[in-house]
């Protein structure tokens, strides 16, 4: 039994219906399964409740149509299946740290990563390419060396991350001889927002190092304070870390009764994923193919 396509036709359901009442039951009836079983199949495939992921895409909706529209807060509770203003505000704030008008005066898109619509590829991506629950571990302070650009992330209409990323790594990899005191095989992808109010992101390529030798030509020192880190295993492909990140901050951030830090967040890449990222036509397209002991990872900034 294709379990996959049964949640996805139930998916698709919810979708379609968004800004009207649903019927858990209405819902597994579209999938072709029975109620208890639907539930049961989509936590154990999302790690998370068909009720939450309905909410949660509701609550994506609303933070759209308040970024974009000048509809009633009331209208937009109403559509996201709220009985009242003051219900959908709570709810709101709850997720969010901040109430809708807060958020109307700022239509900042960059702030929150919208819940993603489950699509097949999705799906699939998540259960065989990423690991669902997290090692929560403290990292001491720690400083890198290395190369930093800027560009516009999944979220962002601008998206141009293949374009920015690779060719930065290409280079870093190609001069990581010259970092003094580098760290041997411990390399990061450092990201985090490039100014209140932006879009873009600032991203380092970088390398732990001891010591202290001046970094070389056209690289930057920078020392990431002790944080306390989600770290999650990507073991796809190199072009599918968006995947992977939506998962992170709209799954299992969500649902984890944690909060994002804001600080910097952490990727430390595999040999075999760092050649697929520099060189996507290759052989090394895919983590997997290389069956590396330590899988490419990365780690999300957290507190309770």
């Amino acid at each position: 039994m294709d379990f996959l396509r049964q949640v996805q036709r139930g998916i698709e359901y919810v979708e379609a219906h968004l800004e009207q009442d649903i019927a858990l039951r209405d819902v597994s009836a579209a999938a072709g399964i029975s109620h208890w079983h639907f539930q049961r199949i989509f936590k154990a495939m999302t790690m998370e409740t068909l009720a939450t992921y309905v909410r949660s895409r509701r609550l994506a909706n609303s933070l759209d149509a308040l970024r974009t529209t000048d509809d009633r807060i009331l209208d937009i509770a109403v559509r996201a299946g709220f009985g009242s203003q003051e219900a959908f505000t709570r709810a709101f704030k709850r997720s969010f740290s901040m109430t809708p008008s807060e958020y109307r005066r700022l239509r900042d898109r960059s702030l929150f990563l919208e819940k993603v619509c489950f699509d097949g590829e999705y799906l699939r991506h998540i259960n065989r390419n990423v690991s669902l629950v997290p090692e929560i571990y403290t990292q001491p302070a720690m400083t890198l060396v290395g190369m930093q650009t800027f560009f516009h992330g999944v979220d962002s209409d601008k998206n141009n991350i293949g374009e920015r990323l690779p060719p930065l790594w290409e280079s870093f990899m190609a001069r990581l001889g010259e970092v003094g005191g580098a760290v041997e095989g411990v390399c990061f992808g450092v990201v985090r927002q490039a100014a209140a109010g932006e879009d873009r992101l600032d991203y380092h390529a970088a390398v732990q190092v001891t010591g202290s030798s001046p970094p070389p030509p056209q690289m930057v020192e920078l020392t990431l304070p002790q944080t306390t880190y989600a770290k999650f295993a990507h073991r796809g492909a190199a072009a599918d870390i968006d995947r992977t990140v939506n998962y992170i901050y709209s799954t299992w951030l969500a649902n984890s009764g944690r909060r994002y830090t804001y600080q910097a967040d952490r990727a430390r890449p595999s040999a075999v994923w760092l050649r697929a990222l520099c060189h996507p036509d290759s052989g090394a397209s895919r983590a997997s193919a290389g069956a590396p002991k330590t899988p490419p990872n990365s780690c999300l900034s957290v507190a309770r």
